[in-house]
């Protein structure tokens, strides 16, 4: 017979428990990142941060060859995708590629 105890027990349970919501909820943060609306250069936010699709285009004095949505801290999501989540405009990708006024380079 076991010596587990009561308190042990409901642990275990709990810990058991979490995983699999713990996997539904990052799958499902996931699958949203992946279905979200690109972000339109016209979008008044973008145009404020002179966001453009491809950083080479940008004629902003702040803009620095090598600067890109994909090497700035607040893009999110994994690296290598071409459209990705930007922390400053929320519900909305960015292009990897692109460029705004914000950028700031990730660590690393």
């Amino acid at each position: 017979m076991s010596d587990t105890t009561r308190r042990e027990f409901l642990k275990l349970g709990m810990k058991t428990a979490a995983v699999p919501v713990g996997a539904i909820l990052l799958r499902s943060e996931l699958a949203k990142a992946q279905d979200l609306p690109r972000l339109a250069v016209d979008d008044p936010t973008a145009v404020a941060l002179a966001y453009v699709e491809d950083a080479t285009s940008s004629t902003h004095a702040l803009y620095e060859a090598g600067e890109t949505c994909a090497n700035c801290v607040q893009v999110q999501g994994e690296d290598g995708q071409p459209w990705r989540p930007c922390a400053l405009f929320p519900g909305k990708s960015v292009a990897a590629g692109g460029w705004c006024s914000v950028w700031v380079q990730k660590p690393g």
